[in-house]
């Protein structure tokens, strides 16, 4: 795939040259509404014997249209996108950077500067799709157009509910973890590397990986979850238990930062500087204040436990597992 980063204006050598069907949006978290997106650009595509495209944005827009509610934190940061991406066999991306300049671009520019010349001739989109100033820009207004084709998505359920990215950040953030990991329609994940923290846990039974986000990942509610992580070049994939938060046993929650532990089960390899990826399996409780180690300690081993059992139905006796 090759990724074609554009700061407007767009220039000319970066226009796409052959004739493509392409798909328009943000797709933070590449969810199963996204999916389907791409489902139609491949089936688009073929009919028409066309390349495959996607048009993206980075950062997100409300970062320059909404600065009281911009977005700066993600499911999936870009560089996890475009990996996505790759594996619908996607033949061009490009990245577009929503900067002030771009968000100025009239949705007749926007057609003809980086639609008509990027020889655009299927365009797919989501029914709330909108560019140029002001979003006034939309889908019906694609579908008069002449120069290409245009097929809207309609919105896609689960349980009568509308799947977005929206929703799947809600329920993260309210640790309905299943919700959110059946609208992605894979288990949430978070890439980073293993770097030294307090190393507390080893003296009390417990060591952990301190994993630092590689990207502005959303996080998870805080507290207790049943977790796998893959480590390193070989990918292996090992079970465990994480903590999200700040620890109040041992520090002021209003001061401390929020931190990413991991204990894996039976594993006593040296880690530090690993690039990981932790796959989010079940919420287990929220994150408690113990009066003292010992009841700390007899809690984890219950989170422990109860994530061993959950962990065991998810993989049945596979020692690794492909997520």
């Amino acid at each position: 795939m090759k990724v074609i980063e554009v700061t407007h204006p767009i220039q000319e050598e970066q226009y796409i040259t052959e004739d493509v069907a392409m798909a328009f949006g943000f797709f933070d978290g590449m969810h199963k509404g996204h999916a389907k997106v791409f489902d139609i650009l491949n089936q688009k595509a073929e009919a028409a014997n066309l390349k495959k495209a996607v048009m993206t944005f980075d950062p997100h827009p409300s970062v320059v249209l909404n600065p009281k509610l911009k977005r700066t934190d993600y499911l999936t940061p870009i560089q996890d996108k475009i990996e996505i991406l790759e594996s619908y066999d996607i033949d061009y991306c490009i990245v577009i950077n929503f900067s002030s300049k771009f968000a100025e671009v009239s949705a007749e520019d926007f057609i003809q500067d980086y639609i008509i010349k990027n020889h655009v001739k299927e365009v797919i989109a989501g029914f709330d799709f909108t560019f140029g100033k002001y979003g006034k820009g939309n889908m019906m207004i694609l579908d008069e157009m002449t120069e290409f084709n245009s097929t809207v998505v309609s919105k896609q359920e689960i349980n009568s509910e509308k799947i977005s990215t929206t929703d799947i950040r809600k329920s993260l953030k309210t640790g309905e973890l299943q919700k959110a990991n059946d609208e992605l329609g894979y288990r949430y994940r978070i890439k980073g590397t293993v770097v030294q923290g307090e190393k507390r846990g080893r003296t009390i039974g417990f060591p952990t990986a301190n994993v630092q986000p590689s990207g502005d990942y959303v996080l998870p509610k805080n507290g207790v979850y049943a977790v796998s992580m893959e480590i390193g070049a070989d990918k292996q994939i090992y079970r465990g238990v994480a903590n999200v938060g700040v620890k109040p046993t041992f520090h002021d929650p209003s001061k401390a930062q929020v931190v990413i532990e991991v204990n894996l089960f039976d594993f006593g390899e040296n880690i530090y500087g690993e690039r990981v990826t932790v796959f989010w399996h079940h919420y287990l409780r929220p994150e408690i204040k113990f009066d003292g180690i010992d009841p700390l300690v007899e809690q984890m081993n219950k989170d422990k436990e109860k994530a061993k059992y959950l962990l065991s139905v998810d993989f049945g006796d596979e020692v690794s597992y492909n997520i």
